[in-house]
């Protein structure tokens, strides 16, 4: 259903709102969210060219979270790496069809209308939301209170 991009660009997100307002190597990105770094650099790129992540060369540098978890949805993150693609006229260039979907591509544009839906509707934070359950798409350290 998504891709491994998009799955890489939840995992980061969400490690570095765990992190944040702090910032991290990609490398420790990469280790906690068991990504591949060359390609973590890639899909931080283009979170970076979305205005979702924040990259700092140098001494003291890394990788932050610029938007607040409360305000970032699913469906900015997988926009900023593979937006969803929907069906807007026949995927088989069919002439008798054009921009009247045959009852197939209609549904299956309708699903995907409804993925894009729950993902407009669903925040990194909400995702995050409970303390007490595992933290989803990434690998974290549990310290005992």
């Amino acid at each position: 259903m998504i891709s491994q991009t998009v799955e890489y660009a939840l995992r980061a997100v969400a490690h570095l709102a765990r992190r944040s307002p702090g910032s991290c190597k990609t490398q420790e990105i990469a280790e906690a969210t068991k990504v591949p770094a060359p390609y973590l650099s890639k899909v931080l790129q283009n979170l970076g060219k979305a205005e979702i992540v924040r990259s700092q060369r140098g001494l003291g540098g890394g990788v932050r979270l610029v938007v607040d978890p409360a305000q970032l949805t699913i469906l900015d993150v997988v926009n900023a790496v593979e937006p969803l693609q929907r069906i807007t006229s026949c995927p088989l260039d069919l002439k008798t069809h054009g921009q009247n979907l045959c009852p197939l591509h209609r549904r299956l544009d309708n699903a995907m209308a409804s993925v894009e839906a729950a993902f407009a509707e669903t925040t990194l934070a909400e995702v995050l939301g409970d303390k007490d359950l595992p933290t989803p798409l990434c690998e974290v350290e549990l310290t005992e209170n």
